[in-house]
C-alpha cells in the first residue's frame, strides 16, 4: 500500500517542495512514449523538445540548479546547469566506488540547491547550501529551491496574495458551467473568492477528491483513475568508513544506466529506473529499521549505534497505470464534513519485476563497495496520475495544456495530469508543465 503523511503531503506554503530533497533530473524523450515503446500505459500528448525542454532550461536557470557540466544520459543539453554540482557526501562516494567496480556509469546529480551564492531575478541573492542534510525538514537558509523562496516569493513581488490555512470546498458556477467563485474555509470561516479562471494544483489526491466531491470535470470517467506511484526500493548497508549519513545533500549521485535495461537483455519489464545515493536523518532511519527489519528495544538501540556507518541506495522506477489502482470518495467524513479520499493501490507484475531486478543491482553495488549487514526497505514514492491529460475528452480529464474538457475556465497543473509516471522524480516536470499552461493561458485570455 501507499504511505501517506509526511512523505506524500503537500500542506504548507510551498507545498511538497518544503520536504522534497531537491532532486531534479529531467525526463528523457522516451519516457513520454510508453505506449509506443512498450505497448503499456499511455503516450504523453506533448513533445519533449518543443513543449518541455525549453521550460526545463528556464526553470533550472531561475531556481539555480546545481549539476554536472557533462551529464551522460538523455539528449544533449542546449543550456548548461547554472551552478556546478554539490559535493558528494559519504553515501554518494560509496555508491560511486561500488559502481566503478561493476562498470556502472554514475554522475553527480542535478539538485535544486545552490552550490554557490546565486542571484535570482526578481528576488535577490540566495545563500549557498551548507550541506547540513536537513532538506526533508525544510531548508533554513533558503539554499533549497522550495516554492516559498522561489516562485511564491516572485509572485508576491508582482502583487500576488497568499492565503495560508485555507481549504477549498466547492465552487459557484454560472449557467454556462464556468466557475465564478471558489468557496473555501479559513480559520473556521467560509469565504468566497470571485474569479475569472481557476488553477487547481492540489496534487494527485486532493485534486481528484475536490472534483469528485463537486461532480466536476468527469465526463470521461477518468477523475481518480490511473493512480500511480514510483517504485522506490531502498537497500541499506553498514561500512567500516565513518559515513555520517546526515551530511550533505541526500541525493548526491545518480545513475541512469538502468533507464532502459531491457536493451542489454537483462530485464523483463517495461520502462526503467534511476539509481540514487541516499543520506538519511537519524529519526527517519530508526523508523525504517523498526518497520523494515522488525527491530525494537535493545536490538534497535544496538543497530542505531552504528548509524554513522550506514549508507543507502534507492531506485526511482516507472510505475504503470492499472484499472485496479484508483481513488474514490469514502463514506467516512473529515473534520469539515467532507468525504475522505480512499485509495486502492497494489504494485503490478511489472513493478514487482523491476524491484527484483533493482534489488540484485543495488546489492551488487553495495557488495562491491564493502557493505555488510545489508537489508532492504520496500517503498513507493510520489503519488501520480488521477486526472490524466490527453487529446480526447473521451479518455482524458484535461487537454495537453491542462485545461479541463468539461469546465471552460478550469485548469489543472500538478502531477495528477501525468499520463505515465516517468522514470525520474516529478518535480521538475510539474514545474515545466505549469509554466507551459501559464503561457498558453496568457496567450489566449
Amino acid at each position: 500500500p501507499l504511505a501517506f503523511g509526511a512523505n506524500n503531503s503537500g500542506k504548507g506554503v510551498g507545498g511538497s517542495t518544503l520536504h522534497y530533497t531537491a532532486y531534479t533530473p529531467r525526463a528523457q524523450p522516451d519516457d513520454l512514449r510508453m505506449r509506443t515503446e512498450f505497448g503499456v500505459a499511455a503516450d504523453w500528448p506533448v513533445d519533449f523538445h518543443r513543449d518541455i525542454e525549453p521550460y526545463y532550461n528556464e526553470i533550472e536557470q531561475f531556481l539555480g540548479v546545481s549539476g554536472p557540466a557533462n551529464y551522460p544520459w538523455g539528449p544533449a543539453r542546449s543550456q548548461a546547469y547554472p551552478l556546478p554540482p554539490l559535493p558528494l557526501n559519504g553515501a554518494a562516494q560509496l555508491m560511486e566506488r561500488g559502481c566503478t567496480h561493476l562498470g556502472i556509469r554514475t554522475s553527480p546529480a542535478a539538485n535544486a540547491a545552490l552550490s554557490a551564492r546565486y542571484y535570482q531575478p526578481g528576488i535577490g541573492w540566495r545563500e549557498a547550501c551548507t550541506n547540513r542534510g536537513f532538506c526533508q525538514a525544510g531548508c533554513s537558509t533558503g539554499a533549497k529551491a522550495s516554492m516559498d523562496v522561489t516562485y511564491l516569493a516572485l509572485a508576491r513581488q508582482h502583487g500576488a496574495e497568499i492565503r495560508p490555512d485555507s481549504f477549498a470546498t466547492t465552487f459557484d458556477r454560472d449557467t454556462q458551467g464556468r466557475i465564478t467563485a471558489v468557496v473555501y474555509v479559513q480559520n473556521g470561516q467560509t469565504h468566497r473568492q470571485r474569479c475569472n479562471a481557476v488553477f487547481l494544483c492540489a496534487g494527485a489526491i486532493e485534486t481528484p477528491r475536490l472534483l469528485l466531491i463537486n461532480g466536476l470535470a468527469n465526463s470521461s470517467g477518468q477523475v481518480g483513475r490511473n493512480l500511480m506511484a514510483h517504485t522506490g526500493l531502498q537497500i541499506w548497508g553498514e561500512f567500516e568508513e565513518d559515513v555520517r549519513p546526515y551530511k550533505g545533500i541526500p541525493g548526491g549521485l545518480i545513475s541512469e544506466a538502468m533507464h532502459r535495461p531491457f536493451t542489454g537483455g537483462s530485464a523483463d519489464f517495461a520502462g526503467g529506473y534511476l539509481l540514487q545515493s541516499i543520506g538519511v536523518m537519524p529519526v527517519t532511519y530508526v523508523g525504517q529499521m523498526a518497520r523494515g527489519v522488525g527491530l525494537w528495544g535493545q536490538a534497535l538501540h544496538n543497530a542505531m549505534s552504528r548509524y554513522n556507518h550506514v549508507a543507502g541506495i534507492n531506485i526511482l522506477g516507472e510505475g504503470l497505470p492499472y484499472d485496479h489502482n484508483y481513488l474514490e470518495l469514502s463514506d467516512e467524513k473529515d473534520a469539515r464534513g467532507l468525504p475522505k479520499p480512499r485509495t486502492h493501490f497494489t504494485n503490478g507484475e511489472n513493478e514487482q519485476k523491476m524491484n527484483a531486478h533493482a534489488d540484485q543491482v543495488m546489492r551488487s553495488i553495495w557488495a562491491a563497495a564493502g557493505a555488510k549487514n545489508v537489508w532492504a526497505f520496500p517503498r513507493s514514492a510520489h503519488i501520480i496520475g488521477t486526472c490524466r491529460m490527453g487529446h480526447s475528452p473521451d479518455e482524458a480529464v484535461v487537454d495537453p495544456y491542462g485545461k479541463s474538457y468539461d469546465v471552460p475556465n478550469l485548469y489543472i497543473s500538478d502531477n495528477s495530469t501525468f499520463p505515465s509516471a516517468l522514470s525520474v522524480n516529478p518535480a521538475l516536470t510539474i514545474m515545466a508543465l505549469s509554466l507551459r499552461t501559464a503561457d498558453h493561458f496568457l496567450m489566449n485570455n
